[in-house]
Formats: C-alpha cells, sequence, structure tokens
C-alpha cells in the first residue's frame, strides 16, 4: 500500500516517536523512508544590522541539521529499513516549513507523510504554531500524525 514514506523529523523526542513508527511501518509494507529536516536560516531582523556572525549561525543551523540526518538515518539502516535523507534550507521570509514538506512529498512521490505532534491545544499552540497542522492543510497525500506524550505523561515516565 505504501512504498514511499515521508518522515519529517526535527529532533524531539515526538519526531524521534514518529520516526519509529514510520520505521515499523515501513518494515511491514516493505517501504522506503525518506527522511526529511528542514533548517529556517531567514533571517530574524530584515532591517537593523545583524546583533551577532548570521553566516555562521547559517552554517551552524545546516551541520546540526546534517549532522540530525546522519544520526537518524543510521538508526533505519540499523533497523534494517531502506532509507535516504534530504536536508532542506528555507532562506526567504515568508517560506513555511509545512509548505516545504509538502513540496517535498510532491518531489519524491511520497505515499504517506509521517510528522509528530506535540498536541498542544489554547494559547500554547497559539503562540508556537503547529507545522503538523500545516502539513494538514496543504498536503496532497496522506499523513499520518504521531501524538507525542504530553508534558504530564513524560513527567510521570521520567
Amino acid at each position: 500500500m505504501y512504498k514511499r514514506i515521508l518522515v519529517a523529523i526535527d529532533g524531539s523526542n515526538t519526531s524521534d516517536l514518529a520516526l519509529r513508527e514510520a520505521m515499523r511501518l515501513a518494515k511491514d509494507q516493505h517501504a522506503m523512508l525518506r527522511l526529511v529536516h528542514i533548517v529556517d536560516i531567514t533571517p530574524a531582523y530584515t532591517s537593523v544590522e545583524e546583533p551577532y556572525p548570521f553566516a555562521e549561525y547559517q552554517r551552524a543551523l545546516q551541520e546540526e541539521g546534517e549532522k540530525l540526518l546522519a544520526n537518524r538515518a543510521a538508526m533505519v539502516r540499523e533497523a534494517g529499513v531502506e532509507s535516504d535523507s534530504k536536508l532542506i534550507i528555507i532562506q526567504l521570509f515568508g517560506e513555511r516549513i509545512y509548505d516545504a514538506i509538502e513540496e517535498q512529498s510532491k518531489q519524491w512521490a511520497a505515499d504517506l507523510i509521517v510528522v509528530g505532534t506535540h498536541g498542544r491545544r489554547g494559547v500554547r499552540h497559539l503562540m508556537l504554531g503547529s507545522i503538523a497542522e500545516g502539513v494538514i492543510r496543504v498536503a496532497t497525500k496522506p499523513v499520518l500524525l504521531i501524538r507525542g506524550a504530553s508534558e504530564e505523561e513524560a513527567k510521570k515516565s521520567a
């Protein structure tokens, strides 16, 4: 049913839960995974002098993204699942992470998108937004949301 599964990862516990579920599904379906990590390097300040060496900051974000992808790709290989990975850089103000995920799902011809969600509600959701919710709105492919542990659940299991 699913032969190409795109998994958006960001290094969070919730993202790792989504990756583990995608790996189980890929094994069951004999599918390939594509791990996608998106780095947003758009400047926070556009009309004032940069308060920090921005090029170094961008390079550091990109290097961390590459390390994250390499680490998670190794985990997938160890589990015996075929995969590749892609680092996507957002450079233009106004580009959105969820649009980049959708675009990648089209370019790679994914059958399914897997995304972790924190399940925030109310003011926290309003303030932090939701990439998962954005993916649901723009996706042209099926989306599997994997909910992470709530703060209360995480504290109980710690």
